[in-house]
């Protein structure tokens, strides 16, 4: 999309040819699912090379790309006009614990040690740099190489070197003459024959330590702890651009910490009415502006994002943006509230759009525009019917995130059934895609005609697609797409993440 209100006249990237490549955690027939296994966060650096993912036993795993390791970085194989031609392979780096349940006394409340969020910070002198987050706690990790020396062993026996440690311990216990003033008698000291004595030529099988090898290994460390400012439940976390300060948000609060000081955050948002029977609407998901690090934003309960700048007071009580779609008249239900709730926001790269996933849609906004999305997608409109039922079992109030590609072009979410849905959302494009979670994908991807789009005038316009093409890039490339599902009921595909650039050729993990 053109920042200046014109339709775009280049060509439309073709939809994309989506092919399995690579799982983790797979388990064997008829092993059992641990709880503690099941992954609850997952994220890309900016890099789209490691890949991090925490799970419900709090810990995290760390995976890097070996591909591009192997023939040099990217820029250096577009240089050559290296055809690129395999699947990006990816492989286990390291895991540590991150959280470990905790029981509040004050409260008599148990902390479960699950990870809800991981951000990945800049990286600094080879080391890696990420955040992680419990319901209560965040914490900053070092994840770096370290090497360890390995030195050779002595030559002599065991008995050889007790008796030559006890004559050097006889040799510095020997007396010495005092002097007035503490001082000490300079000349050679008056020893007995017995105290020191070297066999002729010496000791032939004593022999100095020597450094024969150094193992390279990866340490995980904890550098700072930021705990005790939130009454609620962390929600989100965020790392701001400029690359010292982030934001964490819980139902009610966000509160803004400097990475190098672990004691004291600032209160920016909070939404907490004077008396709680007035409450209407919590928060849902915030985030910082990719560029600009004094904008913010978040969204609610009630379906409405908001975007904050920092510059304006101390406390963000006052929004300078708000977008929320307006109800159609006569369309207003029991459910409305609910499945209007928003789950997630990301903001796109260039920073001018914003994406929000509600339970029924997912919905692209331009922050110069706020009477309503430029776009918007639905993922399951099938379910509308079913309400109701929906309702009975509490799935209506599930939770699913979005991610954007690293050029725009595209957004992804998740679903019930196993199946997540890639949406083109350059201007005129109808791609619409979905695929099954699974290592042998057996749903047929279904062509369907996607409904006219509503034109109102070249960005302010509301796209509806649902239709599934599916097809090759031109340029040979592709997009890195991890997704993980919960193993239950219903297997819901709960979280995604695209890597803030293209990646050659196609990537897609089903992570469990």
């Amino acid at each position: 999309m053109k920042g200046n209100g014109a339709e775009d006249s280049s060509p439309k990237p073709p939809p994309l040819e989506w092919k399995f490549s690579q799982v983790f955690g797979e388990r064997a027939e008829g092993e059992e699912v641990q709880e503690v296994d099941i992954i609850s966060a997952i994220e890309f650096d900016k890099s789209g090379d490691h890949l991090a993912t925490g799970d419900r036993g709090g810990r995290v795993v760390l995976f890097e790309r070996t591909d591009i390791r192997d023939h040099g970085s990217r820029k250096d194989l577009e240089k050559e006009d290296y055809p690129i031609t395999r699947h990006p392979e990816f492989r286990y780096k390291t895991e540590f614990q991150s959280h470990e349940p905790e029981f509040d006394y004050l409260k008599s409340l148990e902390i479960e040690e699950k990870i809800n969020k991981i951000k990945w910070c800049p990286t600094a002198n080879g080391a890696l740099f990420l955040l992680s987050t419990n319901d209560k706690t965040i914490k900053y990790w070092k994840v770096h190489e370290k090497k360890v020396k390995k030195i050779s062993e002595m030559n002599m026996g065991a008995s050889e070197a007790v008796r030559h440690d006890s004559i050097a311990s006889s040799s510095m216990t020997s007396p010495q003459r005092d002097l007035p003033n503490g001082g000490c008698s300079e000349g050679p000291y008056n020893r007995s024959s017995n105290d020191l004595s070297f066999p002729p030529g010496g000791f032939p099988s004593l022999r100095l330590p020597v450094v024969t090898s150094q193992e390279t290994s990866l340490i995980a460390r904890c550098q700072r702890i930021y705990a005790h400012a939130h009454d609620y439940h962390i929600n989100s976390i965020s790392n701001n651009s400029d690359g010292e300060t982030f934001i964490s948000a819980d139902d009610l609060r966000i509160n803004l910490w400097n990475l190098e000081i672990s004691n004291q955050s600032f209160n920016i948002v909070d939404v907490k009415p004077a008396n709680m029977e007035d409450l209407t609407e919590v928060i849902t998901s915030a985030e910082f502006h990719p560029t600009h690090c004094n904008m913010l934003a978040y969204s609610s309960s009630k379906g409405s994002i908001r975007l904050l700048d920092l510059r304006q007071s101390a406390l963000c009580d006052k929004h300078f943006k708000m977008f929320e779609e307006r109800e159609a008249p006569g369309s207003r239900s029991f459910f409305t509230e609910i499945i209007a709730s928003i789950s997630d926001i990301r903001f796109a790269k260039d920073g001018r759009h914003i994406l929000s996933r509600d339970y029924m849609t997912l919905k692209l906004w331009d922050i110069n525009m706020e009477s309503g999305p430029v776009a918007t997608f639905q993922v399951h409109e099938h379910l509308r019917p079913m309400l109701c039922d929906l309702y009975e079992n509490d799935s209506i109030f599930d939770k699913f995130d979005c991610c954007l590609s690293g050029d725009g072009l595209r957004v992804a979410t998740g679903s019930y059934s196993n199946i997540f849905r890639v949406f083109g959302c350059t201007p005129g494009s109808n791609e619409a895609t979905t695929l099954e979670a699974t290592k042998n994908p057996t749903r047929q991807q279904v062509q369907t005609t996607p409904k006219p789009a509503r034109s109102l005038s070249s960005l302010a316009r509301v796209v509806k697609r649902g239709a599934e093409s599916p097809g090759i890039d031109a340029n040979g490339n592709s997009f890195c797409i991890c997704t993980i599902h919960e193993d239950g009921t219903g297997g819901k595909l709960i979280h995604k993440a695209f890597p803030s650039r293209g990646v050659s050729k196609v990537l897609f993990q089903d992570l469990l």
